[in-house]
């Protein structure tokens, strides 16, 4: 997401943010801008390069303020009516939203609400947040977005706009992340500081957990509208989401994925003559792998960066080449080498079993696989698209069993201390965890009304509260 308030260029610079921010989402995207009179609306599917990059199409939203935003669906269909952000006219103007995250109570807010006569116009979760908004009866337009927050769960940063304000939003365990930054004295509000490198903005300070921030014609003013939380931040950000360049947390994303590597090689370390990164997101660990052990590092796999997500697979035969066309192996590095393969996660296993016999293929002589994180054993429900647990490889298979599946010669994942001791954080804390580790422990930190039907009481939010 990306909101700029009060710029003469709002929708240009907005394209350039939603730019450095396309790892988040390679649906569709989507700006609306306001010139102070209208708002103008322009959502594509597909990629940001392919939509937002012809001056006519800018040309189309004129105005000082402008909100963007990448789709990665995790809820509601990959249809042009679900692309955000959203706009609705409400009673007091029109009110633009963008979404990054995932909201556990969503599904039972939007029966509710379709039962007490709301009309949907996307199968989103955001749109709930849209409706939350409308029926809310307070005067001034922070407290009814405040109404609106204090009604759903789950992990949620939030970039809205109205003819007058820029508003930001977090959840009160800061799960997604949001920073603020500044280009010629004009607020910004990004997902990630990678979008602020892009344009020459400066950064300014992380939203904190649980803030709401408005700007407007007046000045900025910050709202903490919940009881005080030990912040949570997710830790898939780190391990994956995030763009390596990016400061999440006071965190260099790259960094700590180095140091994930250097633990990962100290837990497990494995007789080899060259380390291969699976790129793109394995490379940091790779590095870090590679320093930690004193294992030359050899880019044993080139992947092909203009593989379209949209390219027809019409055979079965052809899928099961699919993972050829984004990566190859280097023959030359590979061959009659004792390799080892350190990529950042494994999910369903079935693109390590390719790339594992993609390296016996091309003549590795052993092939040990790394990865710089714990088994996935548990679904997530905060905006990080991984499947249920039936379908998730380390819930259904122990340790020698994923490596017989995968058809490595051994096999290795980062524990939970080790990925919180590369993070700077020690060991993990079992009773008030540093981080959003659910995917790992199990151990899910807000309600999960959609899924289990009950939603927080006012008892458990309150030891939530006490808990941070």
């Amino acid at each position: 997401m990306f909101g700029i308030f009060g710029h003469p260029d709002a929708a240009a610079i907005t394209a350039l943010g939603l730019h450095a921010l396309q790892h988040r989402g390679q649906e569709a995207a989507g700006i609306v801008s306001f010139d102070g009179k209208r708002f103008h609306s322009e959502r594509r599917m597909g990629l940001v390069g392919d939509n937002f990059s012809r001056r006519e199409v800018i040309d189309r939203l004129p105005g000082m303020s402008a909100v963007g935003h990448v789709r990665y669906s995790t809820t509601g269909e990959t249809i042009l009516r679900n692309v955000q952000p959203l706009f609705a006219e409400l009673d007091a103007g029109g009110f633009a939203i963008g979404h990054n995250g995932n909201l556990t109570n969503g599904i039972t807010l939007r029966k509710q609400l379709v039962r007490d006569g709301a009309m949907m116009q996307s199968t989103t979760d955001t749109e709930v947040m849209l409706h939350l908004v409308a029926r809310a009866r307070r005067n001034r337009f922070v407290d009814r977005f405040i109404e609106g927050l204090r009604q759903i769960e789950g992990a949620y940063a939030f970039v809205a706009m109205t003819n007058k304000k820029l508003v930001g939003a977090r959840d009160p365990l800061g799960i997604r992340p949001l920073v603020l930054g500044k280009l010629d004295g004009c607020p910004i509000l990004a997902s990630e500081t990678c979008a602020l490198d892009v344009i020459g903005a400066t950064y300014v300070r992380d939203i904190e957990n649980g803030e709401v921030v408005v700007f407007d014609e007046d000045g900025a003013q910050s709202h903490k509208p919940f009881p005080p939380m030990q912040a949570r931040p997710c830790i898939f950000e780190y391990i994956y989401f995030a763009r390596p360049d990016s400061v999440v947390g006071g965190r260099s994303v790259y960094d700590i994925r180095k140091n994930m590597g250097a633990e990962l090689a100290r837990e497990a370390p494995a007789s080899a003559d060259v380390i291969v990164p699976v790129p793109d997101s394995g490379v940091p660990a790779a590095l870090g792998f590679s320093q930690a052990a004193g294992i030359p590092y050899e880019l044993g796999i080139i992947r092909n960066h203009y593989v379209g997500r949209t390219f027809i697979e019409p055979t079965q035969q052809i899928r099961q080449l699919g993972v050829r066309l984004k990566h190859s192996a280097n023959r030359a590095v590979v061959n009659g080498k004792r390799i080892v393969l350190v990529d950042d996660s494994i999910v369903r296993g079935t693109t390590s079993t390719k790339i594992v016999q993609m390296m016996r293929d091309a003549g590795a002589s052993e092939v040990h696989f790394r990865i710089a994180s714990p088994p996935i054993t548990h679904p997530d429900y905060y905006g990080i698209d991984t499947p249920e647990r039936d379908k998730l490889l380390a819930a259904t298979h122990d340790l020698e069993g994923m490596r017989q599946f995968i058809g490595a010669d051994s096999l290795a994942f980062l524990s939970v201390d080790g990925i919180y001791r590369a993070m700077g954080a020690g060991a993990r804390d079992p009773v008030r965890p540093q981080f959003t580790d659910h995917c790992f422990t199990g151990e899910y930190p807000t309600g999960l009304t959609d899924q289990t039907g009950q939603q927080n009481t006012p008892r458990q939010l309150s030891l939530l509260a006490e808990a941070g």
